[in-house]
């Protein structure tokens, strides 16, 4: 279980955005374990709002594989993690900013695990992504994306979406 819990938490007591922590926490099996009655009614929209996000990428989470393409662990202060479902048709890319130093851009990140021969749609669930327009996956996992972080403890969400193909545009000979 991965939880949505109360800011400053008690093991540093900084304060994160209610959006980060949920994103944090969508990549698992999302729970909130916030005191709801100290939330204000923008908190509540929120929550609704990303709670709808993660109905929408739940069985990918859940049940897809997941890539780490940016670890924390090789002492950066940026994390990224993908899950791709198992058909190739759905993928969620997370990126975490943990605290930016003057200068410093946030990674490229290269999804993987992708249909090479199919077209994404890419779609910002929370952040900025540099290109939201449809791109072949292998473009995607060549070239890249590009996010745009700045601050501490930032995050953003992408969802990538096989599309289909468009019947008018077929490739048959004669």
């Amino acid at each position: 279980m991965a939880w949505v819990t109360d800011s400053p938490n008690w093991v540093n007591n900084r304060s994160t955005s209610l959006e980060s922590r949920f994103l944090s926490a969508m990549q698992g099996s999302l729970g909130v374990g916030a005191k709801l009655s100290q939330w204000t009614l923008d908190d509540f929209a929120t929550a609704k709002k990303m709670i709808a996000q993660y109905k929408q990428i739940r069985q990918t989470i859940q049940r897809g594989d997941l890539y780490r393409l940016i670890s924390p662990l090789d002492g950066s202060e940026f994390s990224a993690t993908e899950s791709v479902f198992t058909d190739l048709g759905q993928a969620v890319i997370f990126v975490f900013l943990h605290s930016s130093q003057t200068g410093y851009r946030f990674p490229r990140v290269y999804p993987r695990g992708l249909d090479p021969h199919a077209v994404y749609n890419f779609q910002a669930l929370d952040g900025k992504a540099a290109s939201e327009t449809p791109a072949s996956a292998l473009i995607g996992c060549n070239m890249g994306l590009n996010v745009s972080l700045r601050g501490a403890f930032q995050a953003a969400a992408f969802l990538l979406g096989k599309a289909e193909p468009d019947p008018n545009h077929s490739h048959r000979s004669p």
